[in-house]
């Protein structure tokens, strides 16, 4: 009797949950005709050519977000969003048979707020009537290269959650739109379906892969996006749009173009109208040449078009009306407005087999030398910005949940994430975190995050005095990085909070800048902890610049529980004397119980890596290498490398020097090997007592740039295992896929450009492998990286460039900054390791996470509180080590949105590629989950009214979407790669 209760409590707590989380209006809700039953109807004996009027408006680029928004600094490129959105309504009222599409909900968000009542009124009614129809929906067209799919994710729910909320079902996009980004992700796709999108439509596909794809019509096909999921989870309908993303040529009436309008007054000089129908029925005879079915689509506009709407819809008008008159003289031809989604409907009803593709479109080429795989580490600072920033919000979030009302408004103030949510959601857009921005646009996206980041300070305090009891002020050091933090510098006794955003409990190196010689470090329960004082590295104390004056760095492993923090108190004992001194030679090796790192004591260089627990060792060498940029003047091809593209002018790099200069500390806690290669390459190979992981500490700029020699450094790492030309790259840090040099899996590739043609984007991981070894790199931002030579992993660090390499950016790529006036200096971290191939998930996956997810470091001044809480956990235990909290974040009032997800691939692991059951009602530890209720993966839709088109793929199969049942009411079962979304009533 008690099992039915619960059961009965809970079904009614899961309604509770709907009815107030998804408002509808009802007015809305009865009079609506969008969607699929808003599509204009098509003619079965004809071919049907779908028009789709749209605008493709980035979310910055050339100009900065705010800039596009307001039609600011036209000097820069003509543009003002707020014009083409009030010129279309204006337009669309005109005539009901008009449609349009719209993308970015970060600016559509903008001028609905600006705009009266009665407009809101009318702009919903055109949305209810399909006249106005949103397709793709997240803040911004998100980048697939270099994002991480947990922003991507987040920054897809805040924009459909909006037009959830504004327009109820009928504001909900059915197709996934990505046109411009440069290279598509299978991750992508994957989520996407997750989503609930029916398909994908994008415009840019490898220029060898569209011309087999047009000779076998299989420009539109089957997505398999996912290794681990049970099909169709992941499967996507996918289609290569004809033009890109532009009119067909001849056919662009924006203010911005200069093809003729129809003239079809007969009396007039000029008359066009049967030339220029000629025109349009052979552009829609050959277009239906190389696609399947009797409707083809055409994409009416293009960048920031259409903020002179008539100009558009007169002549897309007087073109329907004169194509299709001639059908009453036998033409098969039949034009329409339609939407993408309109023209996916057709293509459903065709009921054909489509090619099925299960690889990704990596890398993209629009010619022979035109490899877009420069943007995989374009601006590396501010792609590591985006990354800390991200671990930021996550943490945000979470205390903001945590901490209770208290967070929002506390002792500090009031505080929000909010800010930090915009910044983020606008910095995945395909031109933000990709770094193919103007300099003036990537400072505003970095001060975005920043402004951001100050906002969720005040949240994250207010949290963690509502936890711990202690309304001591909270001190953020941002620049722990580089050995600045002016409390740690100068205070003798202080307090160090780490909180820890994983479902598990980690265990992290803390380095503090100091100026004493000798410290006390106690943990939570008043336990002396064993740490060191090291000298500051001389590269940190070129690169800080006069921003800190610690010439000591106070080191120690601290440890964190699941979801919560600990606190260490540090006392200084000594200023003198000072740490012993640095030894000048190279060490025959460092270790710890783990690893063995050896180095060849003549170079100064790595010579190998030995695992002690498996007995595994390798030859290893790594070194620094730069590529000289092609400028475009000496090839064939007239091609330079720039923010898009790389095109070295030699597949040899040169090597920066054959030698290290070198400075070693071993100590107890941690053994480093400090190396200078050049005045502006330095690293740090360093070995925690702990850590299972050699981290290789990089810093590399200003990038010399006197000899007029444009550089993209790379790190390499040559060993004696045996690839056979496979390696392995991550996409959007979540399934591995398997890489060969020189190689496609979709078609024949001819290679015009051995390095370009072979890098591939790594978001957080990347290794090589045979059947004995496995060398694994985890890496702290998204950077482009291969294996040009059997056993060798090269990852590019950073790029210095003196030439635009044409694709619209309009200036180089060559940072500097007030600080860094000379280029600037890159700083980052490589995580190696070595471990046999069947278990080296089990330390890769949750070792990217923690990397991902960083603890953060609070710091308070002088003796803490009296009655202090100096440990707390938000999790009654720690997770299962398959499972990973991904979202945990304020909803509404008391409604809290939980992502958990299984972090294995189906193949990846005998241990942890098993299902795992976790029961919500025995999650948390500070509040209860009294009713929940799964959401898709974008929290827009309930999972169990989620529906999607079915498709065949040519194969014949057509497998059937299996329900997997949870053991009980409040468990819930997660299997390989699968994320699972909750909205939870908690108290």
């Amino acid at each position: 009797m008690a099992a039915v209760s619960e059961t009965l409590l809970a079904s009614l707590l899961v309604l509770s949950i709907r009815v107030s989380g998804f408002p509808l209006d009802k007015e809305a809700k009865q009079s609506r005709s969008c969607g699929y039953e808003s599509c204009h109807p098509t003619k079965h004996n004809m071919l049907n050519v779908h028009l789709v009027p749209h605008t493709h408006d980035d979310v910055g680029w050339l100009k900065t977000v705010d800039q596009y928004y307001y039609g600011d600094r036209n000097d820069i490129q003509h543009a003002g969003v707020q014009y083409i959105l009030d010129s279309v309504v204006d337009q669309l009222l005109k005539n009901p048979d008009r449609r349009f599409i719209y993308v970015e909900t970060a600016f559509f968000y903008r001028w609905w707020k600006q705009q009266s009542a009665a407009m809101q009124q009318t702009v919903r009614q055109l949305v209810n009537e399909g006249r106005l129809e949103f397709v793709n929906g997240g803040w911004c067209m998100s980048d697939e290269a270099t994002t991480h799919y947990s922003a991507v994710i987040d920054q897809m729910t805040m924009g459909l959650r909006f037009l959830n909320e504004t327009f109820g079902p009928c504001g909900r996009p059915r197709v996934a739109w990505h046109i411009d980004p440069f290279g598509h992700a299978r991750e992508h796709a994957s989520m996407f379906a997750q989503m609930g999108f029916d398909g994908f439509f994008f415009g840019r596909v490898d220029y060898q892969d569209r011309s087999r794809r047009m000779v076998k019509k299989e420009q539109e096909l089957l997505w398999r996006a996912s290794d681990s999921l049970t099909p169709p989870s992941a499967d996507l309908f996918t289609g290569i749009l004809p033009n890109g993303y532009n009119p067909p040529e001849g056919f662009c009436w924006d203010q911005s173009c200069s093809d003729p309008p129809i003239r079809d007054d007969p009396d007039l000089e000029d008359y066009n109208v049967d030339e220029v129908v000629e025109q349009f029925l052979t552009v829609a005879h050959n277009q239906s040449l190389v696609y399947k079915t009797n409707h083809i689509i055409m994409t009416m506009g293009s960048d920031f078009q259409y903020e002179n709407a008539n100009l558009w819809y007169k002549n897309l008008d007087k073109l329907i009306r004169y194509v299709n008159a001639l059908q009453a003289n036998g033409s098969k031809v039949n034009v329409l407005y339609s939407t993408p989604s309109c023209y996916l409907q057709e293509l459903h009803r065709a009921n054909l087999t489509w090619a099925l593709k299960t690889d990704d479109f990596f890398p993209y080429a629009d010619d022979a030398h035109d490899f877009w795989t420069g943007y995989f580490t374009s601006r590396p600072a501010l792609k590591h910005y985006e990354r800390i920033s991200n671990s930021n919000l996550q943490t945000c979030n979470q205390l903001e949940v945590l901490g209770g009302p208290t967070s929002r408004k506390g002792p500090f103030g009031k505080g929000t994430s909010q800010t930090l949510k915009n910044a983020m959601a606008v910095a995945q857009h395909h031109d933000a975190v990709s770094g193919t921005e103007k300099q003036h646009v990537a400072n505003d996206y970095a001060k975005r995050l920043a402004g951001g980041w100050q906002h969720c300070q005040v949240l994250v305090s207010n949290s963690l005095a509502a936890l711990s009891g202690s309304t001591s002020r909270r001190i953020f050091c941002d620049s722990l990085n580089i050995s600045v933090c002016p409390l740690t510098e100068s205070s003798r006794k202080f307090s160090v909070n780490m909180y820890n955003p994983l479902g598990r409990a980690v265990v992290w190196p803390v380095r503090l800048p100091v100026n004493g010689s000798a410290y006390e470090v106690l943990d939570a329960k008043g336990r002396s902890v064993d740490c060191e004082v090291l000298p500051v590295s001389s590269a940190t104390r070129e690169v800080r610049r006069n921003r800190g004056y610690a010439l000591n760095e106070l080191v120690f492993e601290a440890q964190a529980p699941p979801l919560g923090f600990t606190t260490y108190s540090v006392s200084l004992l000594k200023n003198e004397p000072p740490p012993a001194p640095l030894q000048h030679r190279t060490p025959m090796a460092i270790q710890n119980k783990f690893l063995r790192v050896t180095f060849d004591p003549d170079t100064g260089l790595m010579s190998g890596l030995s695992n002690l627990k498996t007995k595994q060792t390798i030859k290893l060498t790594q070194n620094f290498y730069w590529y000289n940029a092609s400028d475009g003047n000496n090839s064939a091809s007239d091609q330079p490398s720039g923010a898009y593209i790389f095109r070295p002018n030699s597949s040899t790099p040169f090597l920066i020097s054959t030698t290290a200069q070198t400075e070693s500390v071993q100590r107890p806690g941690v053994q480093e090997v400090r190396q200078r290669f050049a005045p502006w390459v330095s690293q740090v190979v360093r070995l925690y007592a702990h850590s299972r992981a050699v981290e290789l500490e990089w810093t590399v700029g200003p990038l010399p740039i006197d000899d007029n020699l444009g550089k993209e450094v790379i790190t390499r790492l040559d060993t004696s295992i045996k690839t056979s030309q496979y390696f392995y790259t991550d996409s959007n840090s979540r399934e591995m896929l398997q890489r060969k040099t020189d190689f496609r899996p979709t078609w024949h590739l001819k290679q015009s450009e051995p390095i370009a043609g072979n890098y591939y984007p790594i978001n957080s991981r990347a290794f090589i492998k045979d059947d004995v070894d496995q060398l694994t790199v985890v890496t702290d931002r998204s950077q482009g990286g291969s294996s040009i030579y059997n056993g060798s992993l090269e990852i590019m660090l950073h790029r210095r460039l003196l030439y635009d390499d044409v694709r619209g950016v309009a200036e180089p790529l060559n940072e500097t900054s007030d600080v860094f006036p000379e280029g600037l200096v890159v700083r980052g971290r490589l995580l190696l390791f070595l471990d046999r191939p069947a278990s080296a998930a089990d330390t890769y996956r949750p070792l990217a996470q923690k990397v991902v997810l960083q603890p953060m470091l609070t710091f308070t001044d002088g003796d803490l509180q009296p009655n202090t809480e100096l440990e707390f956990s938000g999790l009654q235990a720690a997770l299962p080590p398959a499972v990973h909290l991904l979202t945990l974040t304020q909803w509404d009032e008391d409604l809290v949105l939980l992502r958990l997800e299984h972090q294995f691939q189906r193949w990846e692991s005998k241990v942890n590629s098993q299902p795992v059951t976790i029961n919500l009602q025995k999650l948390f530890s500070t509040m209860k989950v009294v009713g929940m209720s799964e959401l898709n993966l974008s929290a827009n839709q309930w999972k169990d009214e989620m529906r999607r088109f079915e498709w065949t793929p040519q194969t014949g199969e057509r497998p059937l979407l299996r329900t997997f049942q949870d053991p009980s009411v409040w468990e819930v079962t997660l299997r390989p790669m699968e994320i699972r979304t909750f909205l939870l009533r908690v108290r």
